[in-house]
C-alpha cells in the first residue's frame, strides 16, 4: 500500500507570554493580518494558504471541544523558529524595515544554492527569519545551481 502525500505545511504555533504585545508585533512589524482574535489565540494569515498561530503560553494545555470535535492540548516552551519566505528583491528592503522598527537583524546567511536570510527574535525570543528562494531543494522558486 503507497503512502498518501502531505500537500504542504498548514499551520505553525508559537507560544508567547504576552498576546497584545505579540499581536502588535506581527501586525505592524511583519504587516501579517489576523483572522482570529482571542486571548489565548491569534491566527495571522501568513500568505499562501499558510497560517501562523500564537498561543498565550500556558492557555492551550488543555483539550478544546468544538462542534466538529476535540482539538488536543499543546504547548511550548523556550525559543521556537520559523521562517517567512520573501521574494529575492525584498531581501535588503526587509533589513532596512526591520532596521527601521527596531528590530535587532542577529543573524544573516547565504545558502550554497543562492539563497539569503535574515534571522531576528520576536519579543519573546523566537527565532524568526525572512528567506529568500533558494534555500531547500523543494523550492518552487529556487535558483538553479
Amino acid at each position: 500500500m503507497s503512502r498518501p502525500r502531505v500537500s504542504g505545511l498548514l499551520e505553525t504555533a508559537l507560544y508567547v507570554d504576552d498576546m497584545a504585545r505579540s499581536v502588535r508585533f506581527f501586525g505592524d512589524v511583519l504587516g501579517l493580518s489576523a483572522m482570529i482574535e482571542s486571548e489565548r489565540l491569534t491566527a495571522f494569515d501568513a500568505g499562501h494558504g499558510g497560517v501562523l498561530l500564537v498561543f498565550a503560553r500556558g492557555q492551550s494545555t488543555d483539550d478544546v471541544t468544538t462542534r466538529g470535535g476535540t482539538i488536543p492540548g499543546h504547548d511550548g516552551h523556550g525559543p521556537l523558529h520559523m521562517a517567512f519566505a520573501i521574494a529575492a528583491d525584498a531581501y535588503e528592503p526587509w533589513r532596512t524595515h526591520l532596521g527601521a522598527s527596531d528590530v535587532v537583524v542577529t543573524h544573516e546567511v547565504t545558502w550554497p544554492a543562492g539563497g539569503r536570510s535574515l534571522y531576528f527574535n520576536d519579543p519573546d525570543g523566537h527565532v524568526l527569519e525572512l528567506a529568500t528562494p533558494g534555500l531547500w531543494a523543494n523550492d518552487p522558486a529556487r535558483p538553479e545551481p
